[in-house]
């Protein structure tokens, strides 16, 4: 089996499922027919039974009217319509008999019987015809209640042979409800079945490409199942690792331009600080300004190599988790401790609200979180303004979110904020602009505990909300 396609197995669990339900269709339908040709056949035998019934009745009453009007005008023509009725009857009486159950009824032999003594007194001689009469009487005076109890019988046997087609027709209908059903729940299970075999190695898949967008490179990837997805599965893995090769190529290339970059760079930053010192000689106010200008410039240069080293370590630290239980609301009181001054330089007001149950994180790293949060809303909170974080938690996760009251972010901006090394179009009026990697280092955060971070529409300000799952 796993040397078969998807796509081949696919189509086998069809076929099964389609074979099983069309085995029950033709199943049903052969004893459909049995059922339509066992009543056909009942039904006629009854309709021939219930006429040779009818027809023995009429060849009593023709034998009688023929023997009596025999006897009236002495014809031989009449005497030879009861030896023809007679026979009829006679052939009526063997259906009869071949078409009831059991032993011969004793009124067929009665009938016989009192026939042929009706046929003898007519055979008798003329002079005789007292005595011929009384026979004749005698005879023909038991054949209608001869008849009677063989309709009587007749009746009954066409009701049985009625009652055994509905009870067959009954006992079959609840046999073939009982397949039926047992049909389509033995075919949802083998679709279930193929469906959940099936589709694990997808949600193998879904899982490994989960963990590649993740940057989780350290976790071989095996798909078991059929042959195209265990190819697959391979050729993932293959990818897993060119993907951990050029993430450690790029962190080795990230360190080694930032060693080289920062060697000349602190070579600037120490002559611009020699040329401003006049250490050189005194400077005119063109070249003061210069000096200015450089220093300006190299400071943003390192801050800009700075905030590349610490974007790169954020990578690699969000693979390398320490969880323990942390109290957020606690957390996040340290982390407005930390920066009181810069809030208070901009008279704001923080204030953290509401609370939750601690949860299993990174303690260190969702304080990196929330510095970032705070410093983003601190930079573009307007002067006396307010920055609220709220804490709760539903449905089984935590819920952190943290409004400001600035500008908020441009509807142009709102697909890419998150990006490294992005600046949106609203920037704060004088304030130097950031690097675009404060809300990157906080995505690649959450992410890594299995979370999710926000933009929720908000006016005015910028609303943030991050959750965070109780169990991973």
């Amino acid at each position: 089996m796993p040397k078969l396609s998807f796509r081949l197995l696919s189509l086998l669990a069809f076929l099964v499922i389609a074979a099983l339900l069309s085995a029950t269709s033709v199943h049903a339908l052969l004893t459909l027919d049995r059922l339509a040709q066992n009543s056909r056949e009942s039904g006629n035998a009854a309709l021939a039974l219930t006429a040779n019934a009818q027809r023995l009745a009429e060849r009593s009453v023709a034998m009688e009217r023929s023997a009596r009007q025999f006897l009236v005008l002495d014809d031989p023509a009449f005497l030879d319509r009861f030896g023809e009725a007679w026979r009829d009857a006679l052939n009526a009486l063997s259906a009869i008999g071949a078409a009831l159950p059991g032993a011969e009824p004793a009124a067929l032999a009665d009938w016989r019987r009192n026939g042929e003594a009706a046929r003898e007194a007519l055979d008798m001689p003329a002079d005789r015809q007292g005595a011929r009469r009384l026979r004749l009487d005698t005879a023909l005076a038991q054949l209608p209640a001869i008849n009677d109890e063989l309709a009587h019988r007749v009746k009954e046997e066409v009701e049985r042979r009625n009652t055994a087609i509905t009870d067959e027709l009954e006992q079959r209908r609840t046999s073939l409800r009982s397949q039926l059903a047992l049909s389509i729940a033995l075919a949802a299970l083998l679709a279930i079945a193929f469906g959940l075999w099936l589709a694990r190695p997808l949600r193998q898949i879904e899982s490994a490409i989960g963990a590649l967008g993740g940057n989780r490179y350290d976790v071989p990837i095996a798909v078991a199942g059929p042959d195209d997805l265990r190819r697959m599965g391979r050729q993932l893995d293959w990818l897993r690792q060119r993907l951990a090769d050029l993430e450690a190529d790029k962190a080795r290339f990230l360190r080694h331009i930032s060693h080289e970059l920062k060697t000349p760079l602190a070579a600037l930053v120490e002559g611009v600080a020699l040329l401003e010192d006049e250490v050189a000689g005194a400077l005119a106010p063109k070249q003061r300004e210069i000096t200015g200008i450089l220093r300006q410039n190299t400071a943003s240069l390192q801050n800009q190599i700075e905030d590349l080293l610490r974007y790169n370590a954020a990578s690699f630290d969000a693979q390398h988790l320490q969880r323990h239980p942390a109290d957020m609301v606690a957390l996040l009181e340290r982390v407005v401790e930390t920066q009181r001054l810069q809030w208070q330089a901009r008279s704001l007001h923080v204030m953290i609200e509401g609370g939750a149950a601690p949860v299993d994180v990174d303690a260190a790293k969702l304080a990196v979180v929330a510095s970032n949060l705070l410093s983003n809303a601190v930079r573009f909170s307007p002067e006396g303004g307010t920055v609220r974080f709220i804490v709760g938690a539903a449905g089984g996760v935590l819920r952190l979110d943290c409004i400001d009251q600035g500008p908020g972010v441009a509807p142009g901006d709102v697909q890419r904020v998150f990006e490294p090394f992005y600046q949106g179009e609203r920037q704060p009026a004088g304030a130097r602009r950031g690097n675009g990697i404060g809300l990157s280092i906080v995505r690649e955060y959450v992410s890594a505990h299995g979370g999710t971070l926000q933009l929720l529409p908000s006016s005015p300000g910028a609303h943030f909300r991050i959750e965070l799952p109780y169990e991973n």
